[in-house]
């Protein structure tokens, strides 16, 4: 039923993929050759050789994300160039281009709606890619597409290589007394018959000591090493501003904003800064009234210069002081194995699906899958991979693996997905206890897997995440989000691991008081990276310099804390130069609005656990995949459009 996680040939794999791109081209070259072509005898086979393609690939480059070493560098980067090759050959390959065009103008009033909008993008794309253009053009855009990937993945491997290099041992119990006892018992070692305390830029354990680390200087060792990671990835980005800005000229767009606007639900670049600007002029009055009560709380230690490595430390005990919320007081009530079994339950309660854990084989012993059932009948798998190790990128992310879509023969295809987090480890001692801020990470990672896994388009190009514009692809997990902070959610899985006593309606209303709490600091943040983004996408930046005082504008207008001179963010701004976020970072606020929108829905119906809505959204956006575009679709779940006024609203900045 489905496709086993097998890469026991892994140092093979060039030689595979070789012999499976010839094919897959001699099995194009025949479609070609069918004189009265149709969806069914063309579009039907070719979309299909894509898929088969899509499924070999993607486990190759996720075990360089998951379990990274030498040998997954050296596959990875012996099957980027041919995979780059075989991707720009097809895509410029004007006879597929006019043998869509032509079953588009031929076929039209027989296709449906679904098989239209699989013609419409594709024949966009072949556009976006360079098909029209002449030979030496096509060449250049070939060189361009590799060169980029090779970048992105070497400022990926960057950042991955600092991350693991980076230590910071303390020896002097004074400096992690605040540290909650589940992060000291995992940083705590012995040498030289004393005890000692290991910090690294790993996500679980920088946050711990950015949050909790009682020595000034000892935070901001942390902070210093963190923001300046990789130095070498402004060279890096340099290139790759100029890559893409003869990339994007050479198709015969402005800027690459505007070439990365064309496959998105906003309409114009406008349209992109003045949302976000509107955000941030919205948001930052309230946003100094939350710096000034940091700073007002810190003077209570004689910090009278508020640093930005001061920030998580004195926002946490801000925070416990306003409402007795103390995180480390959540972790036993958030055990992973007791989140998971909750959260499934709540999904099952909601959208009528069930979880049951499988065996199949995996990366890593820690990795859980299992399939995903609807009214009894298998449906789609997931992989669940969630505890930082030192082989594996940090963040979070859903990655889709097999789509959902009927093939020729009528049969139907299920599809699968992985969830990555970098969560607490667990130990002999102790299990993997989580943040309340990790659930709501596995909430918002379960949201896009199950835009990909609950999908019934039968056209794999349109079905789950596939075909959703880059702009609103965030809606269903942002949705999802929102759950976790809902009282009645969080029963079903916040019990004692080791006592089984559930937390208290008193604790929980703690976490919901608390969720706005520096609401408007977090959205300035993500409008300040949003802006950044843009910007720097609609001109050419030629060095460092140059995009280093554009960041400082955009912080001089907007922002109203500003980093230390050695931080260099951008350097470590993996999402737009090593993810596919370029002049798209907006996503998040933009699809933000849709998600906020969406669960008001909920909350106006006086029952968020309401299933007849919550089905409705399943069978509306989630079903429907990239079908339809997206504001459809929330129109027909919503019968209205989406308002701004709907995040402000939930996120506390306006009433």
């Amino acid at each position: 039923m489905f496709n086993e996680f097998n890469l026991e040939n892994l140092d093979n794999s060039k030689k595979d993929l070789e012999e499976l791109l010839n094919e897959s081209k001699k099995q194009i070259d025949e479609l070609l050759e069918i004189k009265d072509k149709t969806y069914e005898n063309f579009v039907k086979p070719y979309e299909q050789i894509g898929e088969s393609i899509n499924e070999f690939i993607t486990p190759i480059f996720h075990i360089d994300s998951v379990k990274n070493s030498e040998l997954t560098q050296k596959v990875y980067e012996d099957c980027l160039p041919l995979i780059s090759d075989y991707e720009t050959e097809i895509s410029q390959n004007d006879n597929i281009y006019r043998s869509l065009k032509d079953i588009q103008d031929n076929d039209y009033r027989s296709l449906n709606s679904i098989q239209i909008k699989v013609l419409e993008n594709e024949i966009r794309d072949f556009k976006l890619s360079g098909c029209h253009l002449d030979e030496k053009n096509k060449k250049r855009l070939k060189e361009l597409n590799l060169k980029l990937s090779e970048l992105s993945h070497k400022f990926s491997q960057n950042l991955l290589d600092e991350t693991n290099a980076f230590e910071m041992i303390i020896d002097n119990f004074e400096d992690v007394k605040e540290i909650p006892l589940s992060d000291l018992e995992l940083a705590k070692f012995e040498e030289d018959g004393k005890t000692k305390y290991k910090f690294t830029l790993q996500m679980p354990s920088y946050i711990s000591y950015i949050t909790y680390g009682s020595n000034r200087e000892k935070r901001e060792e942390i902070y210093k090493a963190y923001c300046t990671r990789a130095p070498q990835n402004g060279k890096i980005i340099e290139e790759i501003l100029k890559l893409k800005e003869e990339k994007v000229n050479i198709l015969g767009f402005d800027n690459y904003a505007s070439y990365s606007l064309s496959t998105k639900m906003a309409k114009n670049e406008s349209e992109v800064t003045s949302f976000l600007e509107e955000l941030a002029i919205k948001g930052k009055k309230r946003a100094i009234e939350e710096l000034d009560e940091i700073k007002e709380f810190a003077k209570k230690d004689g910090i009278e210069d508020l640093q930005s490595y001061d920030l998580s430390y004195y926002s946490e005990k801000l925070k416990k002081d306003k409402y007795d919320l103390d995180e480390e007081y959540y972790r036993p009530f958030f055990e992973q194995n007791s989140v998971l079994n909750g959260f499934f339950n709540f999904l099952y309660e909601v959208f009528n699906i069930k979880f049951t854990q499988t065996d199949a084989k995996v990366w890593d012993k820690n990795v859980k899958v299992y399939n995903i059932s609807e009214d009894d009948k298998i449906i789609a798998r997931i992989y669940i991979d969630l505890e930082a190790r030192k082989d594996k990128r940090g963040g979070a992310w859903m990655n889709n693996w097999h789509s959902y879509y009927i093939n020729d023969k009528g049969e139907e295809q299920l599809p699968t997905a992985y969830i990555v987090c970098n969560f607490p480890p667990s130990t002999q001692n102790t299990p993997s206890l989580l943040r309340h801020s990790d659930v709501v990470t596995l909430f918002h990672e379960m949201g896009h897997a199950l835009h990909h896994l609950l999908s019934k388009v039968p056209e794999a190009l349109v079905s789950g995440i596939s075909g959703v514009a880059w702009d609103v692809v965030e809606f269903p997990s942002q949705f999802l989000e929102y759950f976790a902070y809902d009282k009645e959610v969080l029963k079903l899985f916040a019990k004692h691991y080791e006592t089984g006593e559930i937390l208290s309606d008193e604790a929980i209303e703690r976490i919901i008081k608390a969720r706005n709490f520096q609401s408007s600091l977090a959205m300035l943040r993500q409008v300040e990276f949003a802006l950044f983004d843009f910007k720097l996408h609609q001109k050419l930046y030629k060095n460092e310099d140059e995009v280093q005082k554009l960041l400082d504008n955009i912080r001089d207008k907007y922002a109203v804390t500003k980093p230390p001179k050695y931080n260099k963010f951008q350097n470590g701004f993996a999402h737009i130069f090593a993810g596919g976020y370029a002049a798209g970072y907006y996503s998040y606020k933009w699809a933000e609005v849709l998600s906020a929108d969406a669960f008001y829905m909920f909350i106006d119906s006086g029952k968020v656990l309401n299933k007849e809505l919550a089905v409705k959204y399943k069978n509306t956006i989630l079903k429907n995949g990239g079908s339809k575009n997206m504001d459809e679709l929330f129109f027909e779940f919503a019968n209205r459009e989406p308002s701004v006024d709907s995040l402000l609203r939930i996120d506390g900045i306006i009433s």
